[in-house]
């Protein structure tokens, strides 16, 4: 399948061939109603909140930074903080998403985006054998290992969830 006949979005597509992942566009699934929101890609697959990977972009101290979340659990901003040692850190607007990734949210994916970012992603993704992350639109998804999802996104393992209080 080549990049213009995947469900996925071109330039996901393209990101896919550039990293040698070309044979992951047949795996690409579209749905004719959005999978925008975690809830709305684990009812259409199928599977588990906790089994889809949500690309969540910050801005650490203005700087944007992608968080990969399980879609289960929120983001404990202090945390990721912590982990970058900024002053302050805060949920990134539409503007700076779509600039930084290349794509609208709901349909950000764990990497090919427009520039490079630095990424985190939270250990809680390696407690199942498959995730499912956005293929570039709000309509698209795509399997993947957590691990290999993590390596490709050049992702940093740490623990950046809310926990109960």
């Amino acid at each position: 399948m080549t990049a213009t006949e995947s469900h996925a979005s071109p330039r996901f597509a393209e990101a896919l061939h550039q990293l040698g992942l070309g044979e992951l566009i047949a795996e690409v699934r579209r749905f004719p109603e959005a999978t925008r929101t975690a809830q709305e890609a684990a009812a259409a697959i199928g599977c588990e909140l906790s089994q889809i990977c949500k690309s969540l972009i910050f801005a650490a101290d203005g700087v944007p930074v992608l968080v990969l979340m399980d879609g289960a659990s929120r983001v404990d901003l202090e945390r990721v903080r912590w982990e970058l040692c900024a002053a302050k850190v805060t949920r990134a607007k539409a503007d700076v998403v779509r600039e930084t990734t290349g794509y609208a949210i709901g349909g950000v994916p764990p990497f090919g985006h427009a520039t490079k970012t630095r990424v985190l992603a939270d250990r809680s993704l390696l407690n199942h054998d498959v995730v499912w992350a956005a293929a570039g639109t709000p309509y698209a998804v795509f399997p993947m290992a957590p691990a290999t999802l993590i390596s490709h996104a050049n992702g940093t393992l740490v623990d950046v969830r809310e926990t109960a209080k």
